[in-house]
C-alpha cells in the first residue's frame, strides 16, 4: 500500500492549531481549579503523543502554559491569603498548583531533550531554546517551591534535571540570553537568572520559613537576583556552591569542594546592599517601600523578618549552630498549642488535660538551645513553623516549652523538626488587667530575660494583650505589676511578650 490518503499529522484533537486554540478558549474560566486541572491534562496528552513536529509541539506547550498562568496565579493568591484552609481545601489547592508545575516542567523538558538529542526537526527549536529553557526552569522551581511549602517530601530527581537543563544552556551559549517569558508580564529573564533564583531560595533555609514568608522571599529574590551570578572559582564573599553533574541542591561552603569543571559558585553581588535599604526603610517608617514589588500587600513586620532572614543566610558567613549538638536517642511526650501547654503545666487545674491525645517523638540530637526530633507518625495539621509545644522527656516530670523552628517531611506521615527551647521550668500564672474588670486569663511565665533582672518573658493566649494596658498577677502574698516592653513573637494562638516586672504594694 502507498498510504497516499493517510495524514502525516497525529490523531489528536490539537493536531490543527485552529482546533487547539478553540479547545483552550472553551475551557471555562470561572473555576480555576477545574480549568488548571484540564490544562495540565492537555499538557500530558500532547507530551504523550508521537508524530508532532518539534516546533509545533513546543507551540502547543506554550499556548497551554499561557492559558494556565492566570489560573495558577489566582490559586496561589487564594492559598497564601487564606488565614486557615481546611485540610481538604488546602490539599486541593496545593495539589492543583504542584501538579500543574510538574506537568509544565515535563513538557518543556521534553522539547529540550529533543533539541539536545538532535532528533529529526530539532533544528527548528534552536531559536526557541532560551524561552523554552526559561519556562522549564521556572516550572521546576515552582514545583520545588510547592514542595517547600509543605516541607516535603522532596523529589530528589528535580535538582538533577534542573542542573542538566541549565548545563545544556551554558554549553550551547544561550544561558544569558534574555527573553520575555510571558507576553502579559513585561519582565525579561534568562536561563541563568531562573537557575540563580532557585539556588538562592534553596540556600535561604526554606524549612525555617512559613509558607507566606516563602512567597515573600521568592518575590524578593526575583527583585534582587539580577546582581547575582554564577562563577567558576570560589571567592572570599561566596557562601554556596552547586555541582551541575550531581542531583544535589546547593551546599554551603563549610569546606571547599574538590575542584571540578561542573562546579558553580553563587556570587551574590550587591544583594546585601539591596536588602539593607528596605530593611532600614521599614524600621524607620513601619511601612513596606513601594519599589519592593512584592506582588501583594503584606504586614511590614513580616516583610522585615523575611528580609533580615535572607540577609543572614546570604551573608559570606551564614549562621552556624550557636552550640554544638550531641547525638542522643530518647522519647518525648508532646502536647501543642497554648492551651495544650497550659493544661500540661497545670493538669490539676485543667479539665482539658488528656494524655491519650499526646504524641510521642524521638529526640535525635540536643544542644543548649534546643534539639532535633524525629516524628514517625504526623498527626493532624497543627505541625508548622512557629507552633508552640510542650515536651516531657521520658522518665521526667517537668515540661519543657519550645517552638518549632524547622520542619521537613521525609514522607507524608514521617518527618523531622528542629525545636528552640524557650524554658525548662515554665509555670502558669493567672493574669488580671491592671485597673480593669476583665476576666483573668492564664499566662506562662518563662525564664527571666538574660542580663536584666527586672524583665520577664511570658507566653499569653492571643488577644490577652490590650494596647495601653498593663497586667498583674499574685504569687503568695505578693502582687506583681507587668508593664509590656515588646512582643518578641506572635504565633497562631499565642504571643511571646517581654514585661518590666515590679512588685506592688498591696497595703496588706
Amino acid at each position: 500500500m502507498l498510504n497516499i490518503f493517510r495524514s502525516s499529522k497525529p490523531d489528536h484533537p490539537m493536531a490543527e492549531i485552529k482546533e487547539a486554540r478553540k479547545i483552550i478558549d472553551e475551557i471555562p474560566g470561572n473555576d480555576s481549579i477545574k480549568a488548571i486541572d484540564e490544562l495540565f491534562h492537555w499538557l500530558e496528552s500532547v507530551r504523550g503523543v508521537e508524530g508532532f513536529k518539534p516546533d509545533y509541539r513546543a507551540t502547543l506547550f506554550q499556548m497551554i502554559d499561557d492559558a494556565a498562568q492566570i489560573h495558577a496565579r489566582k490559586l496561589a493568591r487564594e492559598y497564601m491569603s487564606a488565614t486557615r484552609l481546611s485540610k481538604f481545601q488546602e490539599a486541593r489547592l496545593w495539589g492543583a498548583l504542584h501538579e500543574f508545575s510538574r506537568q509544565s516542567a515535563l513538557a518543556f523538558a521534553q522539547c529540550i531533550d529533543i533539541f539536545a538529542a538532535g532528533a529529526k526537526g530539532a533544528d527548528t527549536l534552536k531559536p526557541l531554546m532560551p524561552l523554552l529553557t526559561v519556562r522549564a526552569l521556572r516550572a521546576l522551581a515552582a514545583q520545588m517551591k510547592w514542595q517547600y511549602i509543605r516541607y516535603g517530601p522532596f523529589d530528589n530527581s528535580m535538582w538533577g534535571l534542573f542542573a542538566k537543563i541549565y548545563a545544556l544552556a551554558e554549553s550551547r551559549k544561550y544561558a544569558q540570553t534574555r527573553v520575555l517569558p510571558y507576553a502579559n508580564v513585561p519582565v525579561e529573564s534568562s536561563p541563568e537568572q531562573e537557575f540563580l533564583r532557585a539556588v538562592m531560595l534553596s540556600a535561604s533555609s526554606p524549612d525555617s520559613l512559613l509558607p507566606l514568608e516563602m512567597e515573600i522571599a521568592e518575590r524578593v529574590i526575583a527583585n534582587v537576583s539580577a546582581s547575582s551570578r554564577l562563577v567558576l572559582e570560589r571567592q572570599p564573599d561566596i557562601a554556596y556552591w552547586i555541582d551541575l553533574a550531581t542531583g544535589r541542591p546547593p551546599l554551603r561552603v563549610a569546606r571547599p569542594p574538590e575542584h571540578a569543571p561542573t562546579l558553580r559558585f553563587l556570587a551574590i553581588g550587591t544583594v546585601q546592599q539591596d536588602l539593607e535599604r528596605p530593611i532600614k526603610s521599614i524600621k524607620a517608617t513601619n511601612a513596606v517601600p513601594s519599589d519592593l514589588r512584592l506582588g501583594g500587600t503584606y504586614e511590614p513586620e513580616t516583610v522585615l523578618s523575611v528580609l533580615q532572614h535572607l540577609a543572614l543566610y546570604w551573608s559570606p558567613d551564614p549562621p552556624a549552630r550557636r552550640a554544638p549538638r550531641h547525638n542522643v536517642k530518647s522519647r518525648l511526650k508532646v502536647t501543642h498549642g497554648f492551651d495544650g501547654v497550659v493544661a500540661a503545666l497545670s493538669p490539676e487545674q485543667s479539665l482539658d488535660f488528656d494524655e491519650t491525645g499526646m504524641e510521642s517523638w524521638v529526640v535525635e540530637n540536643v544542644s543548649t538551645g534546643g534539639f532535633g526530633a524525629a516524628i514517625s507518625q504526623i498527626k493532624g495539621d497543627w505541625l508548622r513553623i512557629g507552633a508552640l509545644v510542650g515536651l516531657q522527656p521520658e522518665g521526667g516530670d517537668n515540661w519543657l516549652i519550645g517552638v518549632i523552628r524547622r520542619f521537613s517531611r521525609e514522607s507524608p506521615q514521617k518527618g523531622t523538626v528542629g525545636i528552640q527551647t524557650l524554658a525548662r521550668n515554665g509555670r502558669t500564672i493567672q493574669l488580671d488587667a491592671d485597673g480593669a474588670g476583665r476576666e483573668s486569663a492564664p499566662g506562662i511565665l518563662l525564664d527571666a530575660v538574660p542580663g536584666d533582672g527586672h524583665e520577664v518573658e511570658l507566653l499569653l493566649r492571643s488577644g490577652t494583650m490590650v494596647a495601653g494596658q498593663n497586667l498583674q498577677y499574685r504569687e503568695g502574698e505578693r502582687m506583681y505589676l507587668l508593664l509590656p516592653t515588646r512582643t518578641v513573637q506572635s504565633g497562631e494562638d499565642y504571643d511571646r511578650v517581654h514585661f518590666r516586672q515590679m512588685m506592688r504594694d498591696t497595703g496588706e
